[in-house]
Formats: structure tokens, C-alpha cells, sequence
């Protein structure tokens, strides 16, 4: 309209620009959203957590690692990969969430283990959970749960929600 209206001619080059900047930044959108996995965690600065803490027939081993985060001013993630003792190269992460205060693992049963992540001072802050390991997974901000990639790895996900035992 401002073309017809000034008698100039119709910038189709800014058009252009201007339609793939938002299709090229729609696409980085989609990526990050629908097409996660846990191999994208930064793992150049990670330190070791809790474990291993091995099941009660020993067939899975625990093991917890933290990857700070935002230079001085910011935090530490933590996630609990299953190293499968009967596969050893079959290796899952089931938990990825904030790191607070307070942080263990333990093995209810053969399948189940109970992961406690929360800070007594925040009461909100509880991000503590039962897992059963071939079936359910955590991840606080949900990108595990909506990731086309990752769906065939557990039946139920698990965003920042509270599930006790």
C-alpha cells in the first residue's frame, strides 16, 4: 500500500529478507523445541554428583553429574544417567533439573529410584521424584517431553512436577 501510495517501486528484496529471517528464526524455534535430546547438555565443564549407586540385583548403576551454568551470577543443573550393567554401552538419562541445596538418589526396588532435589529454605523449590527407569523420565522444563526424538524412550515424562513416593 505504501508503494502504491508513494509511486515507488515495492522493496521485493526486503520482502524477501525479511520472510526468510522469519522462517530461519521459526526454524531455530522448532529445533530446539521438538527435536531435544540429553546429548545437547554442555559436558565440558561437568563435575561428578552422587553415585554410582547401585540397584539392590546390581543391574543398574546411578550416576549424578552437575553442569553449572551463567558464569559467577548463575546456577548448576544437575542429571541422573542408568548405565544398564547388563549392557554396558546402554547408558540413559531419566532426570534433568536445576540443582538445589539438597540432592540424593536411592532404589526403592529393581526399576525404582527415588531421586530428592530440593532446598528446605524454598519450599517450592522441591523438585524430588520416583522414577521407574525403563518406563519414566524427568525434565524440569518440559523440552524432553516435547521432543519428537526422544518419545520412544519412556512412556510417561515427567515437567516440573512433584511425584512422591
Amino acid at each position: 500500500m505504501i508503494s502504491t501510495i508513494t509511486k515507488k517501486a515495492f522493496p521485493k528484496k526486503m520482502l524477501i529478507a525479511t520472510l526468510l529471517g522469519i522462517v530461519l528464526t521459526s526454524s531455530i524455534f522448532v529445533y530446539k523445541m521438538y527435536f531435544f535430546s540429553f546429548s545437547n547438555i554442555d559436558r565440558e565443564f561437568i563435575q561428578k554428583g552422587p553415585g554410582p549407586v547401585t540397584s539392590p540385583t546390581e543391574k543398574y548403576d546411578a550416576n549424578a553429574y552437575y553442569e553449572p551454568y551463567g558464569g559467577a551470577a548463575g546456577g548448576v543443573n544437575v542429571w541422573v544417567e542408568i548405565t544398564n550393567n547388563m549392557e554396558k554401552s546402554k547408558v540413559k538419562t531419566v532426570y534433568y533439573s536445576d540443582a538445589k541445596s539438597n540432592f540424593a538418589m536411592e532404589w526403592l526396588d529393581e526399576d525404582t529410584l527415588y531421586i530428592v532435589n530440593d532446598d528446605p529454605s524454598y519450599p517450592n523449590s522441591n523438585r524430588s521424584i520416583q522414577l521407574i527407569i525403563d518406563k519414566e523420565i524427568y525434565h524440569e522444563n518440559g523440552l524432553a517431553c516435547k521432543s519428537l526424538l526422544m518419545k520412544d524412550e519412556y512412556e510417561t515424562c515427567y515437567q516440573n512436577f512433584r511425584k512422591d513416593p
